[in-house]
């Protein structure tokens, strides 16, 4: 059984990374799921819980348990980290090297294969800084599934969308079955 690691950032397709969490769990993945606090915006902890049936992880520090270092803890078995959907700041944080709240913290922290699902409006994806940033990650080995052209949530279409959750989990199986 596969352990991901599913991070979901706050972009309009959160609600996207509960489709995806749901087809990991069917296929019998462990699913622990870390939600950014623009994630908290757009879905809540126990609607991604209920999906994937793990928990859910919104600090970076845990004052009831001081023993428990969520970054590392979360990543020392994860077999895939996943971050669906990926904004602009994500990419920007993570190619900086920025670790300012769990998610880029874990990032930094794991070791096992990374996809990122780029998820923002159009002219922010053809922004030259954030096509840097994503050509920076790509160049540490992270991989990418998307964007893809369509309607987005501001009401233009253009690329920018993030891929749909059963192609994601497919791009998913296909790297988790080239390092098992």
């Amino acid at each position: 059984m596969y352990e991901v690691l599913l991070g979901v950032t706050g972009g309009a397709a959160a609600f996207k990374a509960c489709i995806l969490g749901s087809l990991m769990r069917k296929e019998g993945y462990r699913v622990n799921t870390i939600l950014t606090s623009g994630a908290l915006r757009f879905i809540t902890p126990i609607q991604i819980s209920s999906v994937t049936g793990g928990p859910c992880y919104t600090r970076l520090f845990n004052e009831d348990r001081p023993d428990f270092i969520p970054h590392i803890s979360l990543t020392d078995n994860a077999d895939l980290m996943v971050i669906a959907p990926a904004t602009a700041n994500f990419l920007g944080r993570a190619a900086s090297g920025i670790a300012d709240d769990l998610l880029t913290s874990a990032f930094l922290a794991c070791e096992a294969p990374v996809l990122v699902a780029p998820a923002m409006n159009t002219r922010m994806w053809s922004n030259h800084a954030v096509k840097h940033n994503m050509e920076v990650l790509l160049q540490r080995g992270v991989s990418t599934a998307g964007p893809v052209k369509g309607e987005l949530a501001c009401g233009t279409t253009g690329t920018g969308r993030m891929m749909e959750p059963e192609d994601i989990f497919s791009i998913c199986k296909s790297i988790l079955k080239a390092g098992g």
